[in-house]
């Protein structure tokens, strides 16, 4: 069964996930050899819905349509889709966390995240007014 909210429904799972890996990197700053990471979100709400559905336990039911196909386990996690950022400029500590463009980073997925509250808000909203008959 698919939500009515679509792709909007992942993609605040996504971006939740994603704030708090950013927001993390911010904490770890000053933190020897810590090494900044981000999640690949373009590939995580790329998968297809038919190799990828979200079940209300929050794993997904991945489902195989050849025989041949690799059978992939039920343990989906956010692991799959991390990637470490790679230094503009590296610090001599091993720390790879650059301040400047994590607080970008985590700007632009906080606006990406309130842009995906307003139109789920505005799909509610919808179906509120359908529903008393506006």
């Amino acid at each position: 069964m698919q939500s009515i909210f679509g792709i909007h429904e992942q993609a605040l799972k996504v971006r939740t996930m994603r704030a708090e890996l950013l927001a993390n990197n911010l904490a770890n700053a000053d933190t020897p050899n810590f090494k900044a990471r981000d999640l690949d979100w373009r590939a995580m709400l790329s998968q297809s819905k038919d190799e990828l559905q979200m079940v209300p336990s929050g794993k997904p039911d991945l489902v195989r349509t050849n025989p041949r196909h690799i059978a992939a386990s039920a343990d989906f996690t956010t692991s799959d889709f991390l990637k470490y950022r790679m230094p503009t400029q590296p610090a001599l500590d091993g720390n790879t966390v650059e301040t400047h463009i994590e607080k970008a980073q985590f700007m632009e997925n906080a606006m990406q995240q309130q842009a995906t509250l307003d139109f789920i808000d505005g799909k509610i909203k919808g179906i509120r007014g359908a529903l008393i008959g506006k």
